[in-house]
């Protein structure tokens, strides 16, 4: 399993995820960065970020 917290990245968020693998967190993190952070695409530097954030549980 992985999880992300995306407070790593955006500081005061307290949402996290949770998914089998990389790919099924960053899905999950597109979906939330766009209803709740505004953002129509995620840039390819804040994909790294979240990446490089994303632990095994």
């Amino acid at each position: 399993m992985k999880t992300f917290a995306c407070g790593d990245v955006v500081p005061g968020c307290t949402t996290t995820f949770t998914g089998p693998d990389d790919d099924a967190v960053l899905a999950q993190v597109a979906a939330h960065a766009s209803a709740d952070h505004g953002l129509g695409s995620v840039p390819p530097e804040l994909v790294a970020q979240v990446r490089a954030s994303i632990v095994s549980v």
